[in-house]
């Protein structure tokens, strides 16, 4: 493929979904991430594109959402990888929360093996996701329904959360930022995920590599809220969402990252790339600085547990 084909592809795929990793531009125009760099790096010097952590955004500054199809094809082997470890977080017969999001769906497909498991979503591709499984009780807001990403939005999604309480609410986004911490493109979605926050005891958000640095226009959980990142691993030259990262990491929130595919056989998590984790933060803000590093034996032994627990659930 010439150059210019090759660069109008990506101008197109830009186009059509807002935001694309470098990766996934690379895998559709069949070369190097090497390569997609260097045009994605000439068409910003056109003004036809911005280059983001580890991918390119339409020109502007704050990304605009993608639609659901174009979402779902998207980082589909990191998100899936996250979703594995995010299963592994939930134990049988607790109540969570689960937020709208092609992650969040990934994740509702492995909760489906969880018996006793309650969850409270706005998303019908959730629900639909648990309405088969056996001894899962799914549990829907009200509101209106929000055509572009399936999920129930306004003020009736956010009455219904009122005086709920549970243990741990799972959250995606379109971007997250130690700075101003989870963010979103649209108000209303944002709005709801500020009420699925305030129902749990700890805040869980799931976001692939393309989203760290990635700032949009509505916040919607602030970094100090932020119990746990789930994320897969960053390219290696993308220092920048590497950077992001730490910054996260000093800033209280625990950071897990996941394998984004299988270099093996196995069950479970065996076969991917080992997780890493910062240690438990003592306190927030102001306190000691959370370092990223690789777990030790405690956390083995928690993976471990993970690991026989998932196959029991099968």
């Amino acid at each position: 493929m010439f150059a210019a084909e090759r660069r109008q592809l990506i101008l197109e795929m830009v186009r059509a979904n807002g935001a694309v990793s470098l990766r996934e531009l690379a895998r559709v125009v069949q070369t190097s991430e090497v390569t997609v760099r260097r045009d994605v790096r000439a068409l910003e010097a056109e003004g036809l594109l911005d280059r983001r952590h580890g991918g390119a955004v339409l020109p502007g500054g704050f990304t605009r959402e993608s639609g659901f199809p174009q979402k779902s094809h998207l980082a589909t082997a990191e998100k899936t990888a996250i979703a594995d470890v995010a299963a592994g977080l939930v134990e049988e017969g607790e109540a969570v929360v689960v937020g709208a999001g092609t992650t969040t769906q990934e994740l509702a497909r492995r909760l489906a093996r969880v018996p006793g498991l309650t969850v409270v979503t706005n998303s019908l591709l959730v629900a639909q996701a648990l309405a088969h499984a056996n001894r899962v009780e799914v549990v829907m807001t009200g509101g209106t329904l929000r055509g572009s990403n399936y999920a129930l939005v306004g003020s009736g999604a956010e009455q219904s959360l009122q005086g709920l309480r549970v243990s741990r609410a799972f959250l995606s986004g379109s971007g997250l930022t130690a700075e101003r911490g989870l963010s979103t493109s649209n108000m209303l979605s944002a709005s709801v995920d500020r009420a699925l926050v305030q129902a749990a005891a700890e805040v869980v958000v799931l976001a692939d590599h393309t989203k760290l640095g990635t700032d949009t226009m509505f916040q919607t959980v602030p970094t100090d809220v932020i119990t746990r990142l789930v994320t897969d691993e960053p390219p290696p030259h993308d220092d920048r969402a590497g950077t992001e990262l730490q910054a996260l990491a000093d800033q209280g929130v625990q950071i897990t990252v996941a394998g984004a595919s299988a270099s093996g056989g196995g069950e479970g998590m065996a076969g991917r790339r080992p997780r890493r984790e910062s240690p438990l933060p003592v306190q927030r803000r102001g306190g000691p600085t959370a370092q990223l590093r690789s777990a030790g034996p405690l956390h083995e032994q928690q993976a471990e547990r993970a690991r026989v627990a998932d196959m029991r659930r099968r």
